[in-house]
């Protein structure tokens, strides 16, 4: 109870106005309703008994009674219109801001972060977290304007009759026991259905995201069935859920009826006696019915806080991680190609807050250097740490040792989105969204169309994408799935290129396409008007050649270092790791060239 009062009292400090303005509508809406009691009750003594008594009544009584219903009526209804709206504005103002809070801590939190937590869970997070999170805020204005109702009326029955009131208030008691009851059955069944929500969404994301393998592997059936498992777990837990809230609404409906009984029961007895007049007990009886409604409320908040506090307990989870990078106040400046030094770096994986300081090494310390506008190649065999290597150039990990510097600055002390305005990475693993080419290019850069042809025609793609239907403006689909993959790297090196960067790191990212094609574009980059560093982590031996110094990788450590035929005469391993590629590549070739031969025989 405590945890979620503490969480209405954030939303409440977050939107003051809005809270107020809403709960002064709800208890516009109580009293009136309380005046509705007090209106009913004169009617009754000024103008239905003396109807049936006398058999006529003035019409002055009559329209004064009709006026004061309606008039009651009509303040009522504007205290509902005005406590639905402004709750459900407080609601999703709420809503609003905490997703938008987890979505800018995502960005903030490094990558390492991100790798220890599924895709699934951090949209579950951002998605049914933040809504259960701020669910009681709907009933919550209510609950508390209606809380002006229930004093109201209580007052009103001490008022008219001291012992029906203390007859009617024995309810109370019982309704708080009930409460307490519900509240700790309830709290680890909704802690465990929102913990399965977010384990349905985790594999239903990966389920799509693996949709090829999936496929290609048969595995559909086993996919299915191990979504169904988890989805009915989250299905019985959810019946747990519904079925203790099932137990707990109806009691709480019966406990204020059954005080109106009594209240009747004892009513009738005192009416018959002469104690008290018809008048009253209508209006004590109707004033009783009315406490039902704002216990009612007041449930429906108590209902939504166990889910509420699970919620805001999982976004806080995300709120409160550590490891957000900090940044500088140094501004990157100049347009020319920039110099990359590494000093003594060390990285490891499986560090607890993403700081690189893990229990899984993959770099020791590294140094090498890179002079403006040169184009140097990490070789290096499977798992040499050359793609954390390069995350590190662009500060998507930081390193636990050492420093990365770009033209002599430590790239932890640059300003919150220097280094993206200075370096670029085209990845191993291309992804395009689901938008047209120019989208896929810009990305929202304010370019123009000459701008964007430039960088498609330094990465060798201006050929295919003019043959598109609809050239910059074809839709290439859902992670471009319309397109090769050679197509989709040559577009993903050209948002690169667009942004005009003075360091530009590719990891592997021509895999797939041609190696002439490589080589002009290579090539390329080296011509251009605007010359950038590059950073290339090959395989192939041509590519490797084309590269002015090659940085031989080995375990996390830098092994050897200088030009290609240098690396060849006197590294062994690089030697060994070259040639292999070189060999497939022609065995590969030459089967090709087999098969071909076989067709045309």
């Amino acid at each position: 109870m405590r945890q979620g009062l503490g969480v209405l009292g954030v939303a409440i400090r977050a939107e003051k106005s809005i809270f107020a303005a809403a709960v002064l509508s709800s208890a516009l809406y109580g009293l009136m309703t309380v005046a509705a009691a007090w209106a009913l009750g004169w009617a009754t003594d000024h103008v239905v008994l003396p109807a049936f008594e006398n058999g006529r009544i003035t019409t002055g009584a009559l329209a004064f009674g009709a006026l004061l219903i309606l008039g009651v009526s009509l303040l009522k209804a504007l205290g509902v219109a005005g406590r639905r709206y402004f709750a459900g504005v407080m609601q999703y103002r709420m809503q609003a801001r905490s997703r938008r809070d987890v979505t800018r801590q995502y960005l903030r939190l490094p990558l390492a972060w991100h790798h220890r937590h599924p895709t699934g869970q951090l949209l579950s997070n951002a998605g049914s977290d933040v809504e259960a999170a701020w669910a009681p805020l709907a009933p919550l204005p209510m609950a508390v304007g209606v809380v002006v109702m229930l004093v109201t009326a209580a007052v009103a029955m001490v008022i008219t009759d001291p012992i029906l009131a203390l007859v009617g208030f024995l309810v109370f008691p019982a309704i708080a026991v009930l409460n307490l009851i519900y509240q700790r059955r309830l709290n680890p069944l909704a802690t465990r259905a929102q913990q399965l929500r977010a384990e349905v969404s985790e594999i239903a994301h990966e389920s799509f995201d693996g949709a090829l393998v999936v496929k290609t592997l048969g595995r559909e059936d086993e996919e299915t069935t191990r979504f169904l498992a988890k989805a009915n777990e989250l299905r019985d837990a959810n019946i747990a859920v519904g079925r203790v809230r099932g137990l707990f609404d109806p009691v709480l409906e019966a406990l204020p009826t059954l005080g109106v009984l009594a209240v009747l029961l004892i009513g009738a007895m005192r009416l018959e006696s002469g104690a008290i007049g018809s008048g009253v007990l209508v209006q004590v009886a109707y004033l009783f019915t009315l406490l039902a409604f704002p216990i009612r409320a007041l449930g429906w908040v108590l209902a939504e806080l166990p889910r509420a506090v699970v919620g805001y307990q999982r976004i806080r989870a995300v709120l409160d991680a550590t490891g957000s990078m900090e940044h500088g106040a140094v501004e990157l400046t100049g347009a020319d190609p920039a110099r990359l030094e590494v000093r003594d770096l060390g990285y490891a994986y499986g560090g607890g807050d993403g700081d690189g300081d893990g229990d899984f090494p993959v770099l020791h310390d590294v140094s090498l250097e890179v002079a403006p506008g040169r184009t140097v190649a990490l070789v290096g065999p499977t798992g040499s740490g050359k793609s954390t290597l390069a995350q590190t150039f662009v500060r998507l990990v930081d390193p636990a040792r050492g420093a990365v510097l770009l033209d002599g600055t430590d790239l932890r002390e640059v300003t919150r989105g220097g280094v993206s305005g200075a370096v670029a990475l085209v990845p191993q693993q291309t992804f395009l969204f689901d938008d047209t080419v120019r989208g896929n290019v810009t990305l929202g850069l304010p370019v123009g169309d000459e701008d964007v042809w430039a960088a498609l025609r330094l990465a060798q793609a201006e050929g295919f994408v003019s043959a598109l239907p609809s050239g910059l403006d074809t839709q290439v689909g859902e992670r471009g799935t319309s397109l090769s993959g050679g197509q989709r790297q040559r577009i993903a090196l050209a948002r690169a290129l667009v942004r005009r960067p003075r360091l530009l790191v590719l990891d592997d990212a021509t895999s797939s396409v041609d190696p002439q094609v490589e080589a002009r574009i290579l090539y390329g980059l080296r011509d251009a008007a605007q010359v950038s560093t590059v950073v290339v982590i090959a395989y192939r031996m041509a590519t490797i050649a084309l590269a002015d110094e090659v940085v031989y990788l080995e375990r996390g450590r830098v092994v050897d270092q200088g030009g290609h035929l240098e690396l060849l005469a006197r590294c062994e391993g690089y030697r060994n790791l070259v040639t292999a590629y070189e060999r497939q590549e022609a065995e590969r070739e030459a089967l090709d060239a087999e098969q071909e031969e076989e067709v045309s025989a």
